[in-house]
C-alpha cells in the first residue's frame, strides 16, 4: 500500500501544478487543485494523511482567491470607465491571450498574452459601443491592469494551496496496524501457591513426645 499512496501523491502533484498553471489562463484552476485534493484525502482516508483542518484550508483559500481576483478586476475596469460588455470582453480576451501566449513563453508568455487580451478584449468591445478611441484604450489598459493584479493575487493562493497540499498530503505519518512491539502481552494464568503443611506437622511432632 506504501507505493500505491505515493503513486496517489505523485498524481496529486501533477493535478496541482497543471491547475496552477490553468489559473493563469483565467479558468477555474484552484478548483481543480481543490478536486485533485479531496480525491486524495478520500483515496487515502483509510491512512489518515488529510486531515479536515488542511481541506478546509484549502477550500477557504480557493474562495479567498476568487474574492480577491473578482474584486480586482472589477476595479481595474470600472476605474477606467468600462461598461460590463467591456468587462465581458476583457475576460474573454484575456483567456484567449493567455493561451495564445502559452506555446511561446509557458508561464510568463500567458500571463503577457493574458493581459494583452484583456485589454484588446475591452478595447474592441468599447470601440464597438461608440466609444472613443482614447476612452477604449483608456478601459482597455484599466483592464489589463486588473486582470494582472488578479493573476498575480491568485498566484499568490494557488502557492499557497499547492505547499498547503503537500506538506499535509505527504504520505508519513498516516494511521498504521499496530507492530508486534504495540500488542500487549499475553495473559499468563495466575500462580496458586499449595497451602502450608508445617503446623500440622509441628502438632503430630508434639503429640509424639508427650509420654
Amino acid at each position: 500500500m506504501i507505493a500505491l499512496d505515493w503513486l496517489y501523491y505523485i498524481l496529486l502533484l501533477i493535478l496541482l501544478v497543471v491547475g496552477l498553471f490553468v489559473n493563469i489562463l483565467g479558468l477555474p484552476g484552484l478548483w481543480l487543485m481543490v478536486a485533485a485534493y479531496g480525491g486524495y484525502a478520500w483515496a487515502t482516508w483509510s491512512h489518515g494523511y488529510v486531515g479536515l483542518t488542511s481541506l478546509i484550508t484549502i477550500i477557504v483559500l480557493a474562495l479567498l482567491a476568487e474574492v480577491v481576483e473578482f474584486v480586482a478586476g472589477a476595479a481595474g475596469s470600472k476605474a477606467a470607465g468600462g461598461s460590463k460588455r467591456g468587462m465581458a470582453g476583457a475576460i474573454v480576451g484575456g483567456i484567449a491571450g493567455g493561451i495564445a501566449g502559452t506555446p511561446i513563453f509557458p508561464v510568463v508568455g500567458t500571463i503577457i498574452g493574458a493581459c494583452f487580451g484583456s485589454f484588446a478584449g475591452a478595447f474592441l468591445v468599447e470601440a464597438a459601443i461608440g466609444r472613443s478611441h482614447e476612452e477604449s484604450v483608456k478601459i482597455g489598459l484599466g483592464a489589463a491592469k486588473g486582470r494582472f493584479m488578479g493573476i498575480v493575487a491568485k498566484l499568490a493562493f494557488g502557492i499557497a494551496m499547492l505547499v498547503v497540499a503537500l506538506y499535509a498530503a505527504f504520505p508519513t505519518g498516516g494511521a498504521t496496524a499496530p507492530g508486534p512491539a504495540a500488542l500487549p502481552a499475553p495473559a499468563t494464568a495466575p500462580v496458586i501457591t499449595p497451602p502450608s503443611t508445617q503446623p500440622a506437622t509441628d502438632i503430630a511432632i508434639e503429640a509424639v513426645e508427650q509420654p
